[in-house]
């Protein structure tokens, strides 16, 4: 199984505020679609929520959380290691958020797929775990535009 963390990072580490995400960047949301379809993205409870139509289409769905609730269209799983005995060896994973689940995997994890905005946030209270031990494998800088108010890089990275 291989088991890759992605999210768009500012460059603080920030990621959220108040259960939303930092940044609107349509070339980010066409990547992680691009990415994660047809694959299993494992999400916890809050990003579940933070979803505005709920399960993603198109790709295997696990939430995690320590409620007993139903989460539609979604596996639900207590642990990110029951989760994961769930998935197939050959299956590909995707971390998908939040911040406690990020700081869960990242010790385990094959791969980072980051969208590095260039900004520094004024308010943020989420932020993504510290990977300075990782290696950068890919890179493509992209610039601002009148779709997107930063520039950004989408990098990969592996141990």
């Amino acid at each position: 199984m291989q088991i890759i963390i992605i999210a768009a990072v500012a460059k603080n580490r920030a990621i959220g505020y108040q259960g939303k995400l930092l940044y609107w960047l349509p070339n980010d949301l066409k990547r992680f679609k691009s990415l994660t379809t047809n694959h299993t993205i494992i999400m916890g409870r809050k990003t579940f929520e933070s979803l505005p139509k709920g399960a993603l289409p198109l790709r295997r769905n696990i939430v995690l959380s320590k409620e007993k609730r139903d989460f539609p269209l979604c596996e639900c799983y207590s642990t990110l290691e029951d989760a994961l005995k769930a998935c197939k060896r050959d299956e590909k994973v995707f971390i998908i958020g939040g911040e406690s689940l990020y700081r869960q995997s990242i010790g385990i994890a094959d791969k980072l797929c980051l969208t590095l905005i260039d900004d520094t946030p004024k308010e943020a209270d989420t932020f993504f775990p510290e990977y300075d031990d990782w290696k950068e494998v890919k890179k493509e800088e992209l610039p601002q535009d009148e779709k997107h108010a930063y520039s950004y890089s989408f990098i990969d990275y592996e141990r």
